[in-house]
């Protein structure tokens, strides 16, 4: 369990330095070694887009003063309405298969709405749609392995003080016995996790390469304005932006969780781990450019209404099973 918070540790403190920008070597620096920062907006600045930046922008201004950096010079870069798969060098199987697909539908449905702020949101709904049959499956197996607490607690109990090789074989024995009888697989989560955090990654990882969804504005925000930009240049409804990001991270999150766990040591590592990613999250969203906030915030409400439902359903079959047991016909006494 100690491996499993420490994995869970790293790749938390991984989305906060991707989300801010922190520690990475894909930022333009100065001389000295310190980020560039687009003043307009306060964001970092990357230096493997894949496309050009309007040219009477600030961004483009910047990138023309460190050509010298990009990965790909500015005027060999295509504009972003004319971005297609075969743009520029081959870069990987990481950009080629994930990154460099999503920015292109991020862009073109951009262009079909008139609006990146919609069309990020939007992507990041289909998405979560596309992953709804494994989110549906994990939290089946939450419920099942909610019903088998009781018995895993008690096995753990049962071998709380011995470590000899014989009584770790016997508890692994018996644990398997539980998971068996429940029909549980222990890797599903993880499953999961392994197919949802790189597209998570990728999504991000697109949306900061094309400049042009941070030239949009949505509901008076400018998309590539980070909050505490906004904030300090008097716009105060990226308080707004800020709070929701805080909401819904934290009903998206509290939601998941197992609050029935029979296991007092597991439920204080859960409460950890919710703490620390609400504050991850918290402080990361003052440096979110605006269009990753929205991103955020869209697909956490999006979380919260699915997770509601898929509650609701699987209450509704259980109540079901229960009535089925309750009320099944007691054997009538013969007559002599």
């Amino acid at each position: 369990m100690k491996k499993k918070n420490k994995i869970l540790g790293i790749i938390l403190i991984t989305i906060l330095l991707l989300t801010s920008g922190c520690g990475s070597n894909d930022y333009l620096k100065d001389e000295e070694g310190r980020l560039i920062t687009n003043q307009e907006t306060g964001q970092s600045v990357r230096k493997d887009i894949l496309c050009k930046p309007a040219e009477n922008s600030e961004l483009y201004r910047i990138y023309q003063e460190h050509n010298d950096q990009l990965d790909v010079k500015i005027e060999d870069l295509p504009t972003c309405n004319e971005f297609n798969l075969s743009s520029n060098k081959y870069s990987g199987l990481w950009q080629s298969f994930l990154v460099r697909p999503i920015a292109l539908i991020i862009l073109k449905l951009g262009f079909l709405v008139n609006n990146f702020g919609i069309s990020v949101m939007i992507v990041g709904l289909l998405i979560r749609l596309i992953l709804l049959p494994l989110s549906l499956k994990s939290m089946k197996q939450s419920s099942i392995m909610q019903k088998a607490q009781p018995e895993l607690a008690r096995i753990e109990k049962k071998y709380a003080n011995k470590t000899d090789n014989a009584s770790m074989m016997a508890k692994s024995q018996e644990m398997m016995m539980i998971y068996q009888k429940y029909k549980i697989n222990p890797v599903s989560g993880c499953l999961t996790a392994i197919i949802q955090i790189p597209l998570f990654f990728a999504f991000l990882d697109a949306i900061n390469k094309v400049p042009a969804i941070f030239e949009g504005n949505l509901l008076g925000m400018q998309l590539g304005t980070t909050p505490w930009k906004g904030i300090s240049q008097g716009q105060y409804i990226y308080i707004v932006l800020i709070f929701l990001i805080i909401v819904t991270t934290y009903v998206s999150f509290k939601n998941s969780m197992n609050q029935n766990s029979s296991n007092d040591e597991m439920m204080k590592q859960m409460n950890f781990m919710f703490k620390f990613m609400i504050i991850s999250i918290s402080i990361a969203s003052f440096n979110l450019p605006t269009a990753i906030a929205f991103y955020w915030i869209v697909t956490n409400g999006f979380a919260v209404v699915q997770n509601y439902i898929i509650k609701q359903i699987m209450a509704k079959e259980t109540n079901k099973d229960k009535r089925i047991i309750e009320v099944k016909p007691k054997k009538k006494k013969e007559r002599r």
